[in-house]
C-alpha cells in the first residue's frame, strides 16, 4: 500500500532571488509537498506518533524558506535535506516551490523549480 502525506499550496513570503531587490523586498511563494510515508500503523491507532506530522513537515517548510537564497534550486535541495534528516523513515519525496510574480519581464503566474527523490 502506497500512503503520502500531502501538503498543498504553502504561502509564504520569502527574500529569495538573484536580484537585489528580491533579496530586500522579498516575494511571494507557494510550495507543495508530497511524502512517500508508512502510515499503516497510524490507520489502526490513531495516534500522531505513528505517522508523519503534516504540522511538523510545515515548520520544517517554513524554516528552510526563511533561510534566503538566490536560486530556488538551492532553497528546494535544503528542504529535500531537511525532509531526509528528520523524517528518514520517508520514501519518495515530491516538492515544487513556485515565486509568484517573478521578476522576468513577462506576465506569468509563477516561475519555480520541482524535484522527486526516491
Amino acid at each position: 500500500m502506497r500512503t503520502t502525506i500531502v501538503i498543498k499550496d504553502i504561502r509564504l513570503k520569502a527574500f529569495h532571488g538573484v536580484l537585489p531587490q528580491e533579496r530586500t523586498v522579498g516575494g511571494d511563494f507557494v510550495v507543495n509537498v508530497r511524502v512517500d510515508y508508512p502510515f499503516a500503523t497510524a490507520m489502526q491507532t490513531d495516534q500522531v506518533e505513528h505517522t508523519l506530522n503534516y504540522a511538523e513537515l510545515y515548520r520544517l517548510v517554513r524554516r528552510e524558506m526563511a533561510v534566503p537564497s538566490q536560486l530556488l534550486e538551492h532553497v528546494a535541495g535544503r528542504i529535500l535535506r531537511a525532509i531526509r534528516t528528520r523524517f528518514p523513515e520517508a520514501g519518495r519525496v515530491e516538492l515544487s516551490v513556485t515565486k509568484l510574480n517573478p521578476p522576468m519581464g513577462g506576465q506569468c503566474a509563477g516561475a519555480g523549480v520541482e524535484l522527486a527523490d526516491g
